[in-house]
Formats: structure tokens, sequence, C-alpha cells
């Protein structure tokens, strides 16, 4: 793959790089701290994610205002500035319909822009995201000076040339990362945006609060977080699933915030979203369900299939040979599994995975 960079302005005048990479319908990115789209496609922490985003669409990506390739020079951090820069990409390029993907305080934007142009987005995609920053957590006396000391130590120590500063952040974001991917991410946080720039849009995550706009999304939404996610906690990905009507919660099993290539929960991340996305694989067949839903037993897989083909539970006890109250225990552990509360709710997620072909109608 070749990714091609190239610059648009934002009606405030700030210069936004962005790029694309692969071929197929669009897939767009909202812009999450910390990115340079050159040094992200040659490094070892975020060129899996561009390959397999990439894999079947065109993904179209770019650097927030104040950092990587984009205009540094730069006052104004918020919700409607970073809605205005993703509306400005997507207007450049002239996109009419798209799946669109929020990582970490992306989700924010993702949101915001979903709610202001629902007509655009086909999918909402929201990773490791929250509704509410950090300073609209309710946060006690100790943890109000945790925020504050880590906006201190981004301001004092992120330009240094030594990295230990920065070596906060990168062990929180990917705990379990090589030493290259950590080298890497420690370079990335020095050459992506000033120690000013940096702790000014720390600050102004803190402050994003969407719950309210989030509660007014109208396009399918997936959302996916990590249950021991170092940097944002496992809770808040539920509470902004919960505030979205009718979106999917999906716990990936991982304690990092940026998906290693050899972890179990990246392939679970990357089949979801394909599923999500109604993606045909090479072979011409969607990812096997044993894939999509690893916490399921073979047996419960067999289940899902039926409940997907709209088989009654009586009918499911006469075709397995069990008793309707084994049924009944099946579906109770599906349910609990897949976060769903309903038996419609199972249905659209199984379906949305390829499964209840044969009788579905």
């Amino acid at each position: 793959m070749e990714q091609e960079i190239r610059l648009c302005t934002a009606p405030d005048g700030v210069r936004i790089a962005y790029a694309t990479l692969g071929s197929g319908p669009p897939l767009v990115k909202a812009a999450n701290y910390l990115t340079h789209l050159e040094h992200d496609w040659n490094g070892p922490v975020w060129q899996h994610w561009l390959r397999g985003l990439a894999q079947h669409h065109t993904l179209v990506r770019y650097d927030e205002r104040g950092s990587g390739l984009s205009d540094w020079d730069v006052t104004e951090f918020s919700v409607d500035a970073w809605v205005q820069d993703l509306e400005t990409v997507v207007n450049t390029l002239g996109l009419e319909r798209f799946p669109l993907l929020g990582i970490s305080q992306g989700t924010a934007v993702s949101v915001a822009y979903a709610v202001k142009h629902p007509e655009k987005v086909t999918h909402l995609i929201l990773y490791g995201g929250y509704a509410r920053g950090r300073f609209n957590r309710d946060l006690t006396e100790e943890e109000m000076l945790q925020a504050e000391t880590m906006i201190n130590v981004i301001r004092a120590g992120w330009g240094n040339e030594n990295p230990a500063f920065r070596q906060l952040f990168s062990t929180m974001l990917m705990p379990d990362g090589t030493e290259a991917q950590m080298a890497c991410l420690n370079e990335l946080a020095r050459i992506s945006a000033t120690p000013e720039n940096a702790a000014a849009m720390e600050r102004a995550f803190y402050q994003i609060d969407v719950t309210e706009l989030a509660e007014q999304v109208t396009v399918p939404t997936l959302v996916l977080h990590g249950r021991a996610d170092a940097a944002i906690p496992f809770e808040e990905g539920r509470r902004l699933a919960a505030h979205i009507p009718n979106a999917r919660f999906v716990p990936l099993e991982s304690r990092n915030h940026i998906l290693l290539a050899d972890e179990p929960a990246w392939d679970r991340f990357l089949a979801e979203i394909h599923a999500f996305l109604g993606v045909i694989g090479s072979e011409g067949e969607t990812a096997e369900p044993a894939q999509l839903f690893p916490e399921l037993t073979p047996r419960e897989v067999d289940v899902l299939e039926l409940i997907a083909q709209g088989v009654s539970n009586e009918a499911i006890a006469k075709q397995l040979v069990v008793t309707p109250k084994t049924v009944r225990n099946y579906v109770s552990r599906i349910y609990s599994k897949l976060s769903v509360g309903r038996r419609a709710e199972a249905i659209v997620l199984a379906r949305e995975a390829g499964l209840g072909q044969q009788g579905a109608s």
C-alpha cells in the first residue's frame, strides 16, 4: 500500500494534513491524539491498524490541528473546532456517505459529527472512547490533582531529549508493547506536538462532554473497549454505549489502549468491524462465527444461528434434541456474553455477523 498526503484549510485558516490509503469505499477516521501521518505509517505502533482498516476500504485519516503534519500555530482546541476539521477533510474529498471511526477522544468528535450530519454517516464505530472527559467524571480531590499533574508533566517534559516523561504516557497507552514500540511511541510524542500544544490539547480533552449528543445519535453504532484499558476506564466505554440508542457494546480482552498486532483482541476488533460493515473476505466469506464470537461455546453459536433464523426456543429444543429449559439457559448465557437484553438485539447482532442466512427472510 502507498499513502498519499495532502493539505486542506479549515474555515479558521488552520491547515489540516490528511492521508488516503488503500482502495474501495471510504472509511473515515476522526483524528485522535497523538498522530503523525508519516511517522505512524512507517512505525511499528500504528501500521497494523492502518493496513487492517485499509484492507477493504480507502482509509481517510488526518492529523489533529496543532499536531503532526497539520498546523501547529493554533489557539482553539474544542469539539466544535475538531468537528469543523473533520468536515473540512470530508468536503475536500467530496465524500457523500461513509462509515466513521473514532478512537479515544476522537469518539466524541465522531459522535458530534454523526449527530450534525446523519445523512453522511452510514455506520459509527467507536473504540476506547468516552462521552465525558476527565474533568466531567465527578473526580475526587486526589483524582483532580492527578489530572492536573498529567497536564503539567506534559508541559514540563514533553520536549526533553530524555523520554522519561513521555514514557509515562506510552506505558499507559500500550503497557504490553515491545521495546521498539515503546521507543516509537515516545518519539511520536516528541515530534507530533510542542509541549504547550500537547498540554492545551490534553486539557481540552478533559473538558469534553458529549453525553447529550450521544443520546441523539441515529445511525447504527458499534462501541468497543478494552476491559483493562490503562488509559481510558472501561466504565467510560460502557457509559458511552449506554447513552447511544441501540448501540452494540463489545468488550475486548486487552489492557492496551493501542491494540497490538499479536493479541487476540486485535483480531476480534477487526472481525467485529468487518462484520458490522458487511465486508466480504477474499474468498467471498465473512469471518467465521467462532472468530466473531470467541466468548461463545460451539453449542451456543449453534443456538445463536437458530435464533438469527427466527426459530423459537421450542423449535430449537426439538432440533437440538434438548429440553426447552436447556435452550432457555443457553439463550440467557448468550445474552449475557454478548451484552444484549432482548432477542431482537441478538438477532440483529448475529445477522450483522453473517449468521441466520439459511432461515432469515
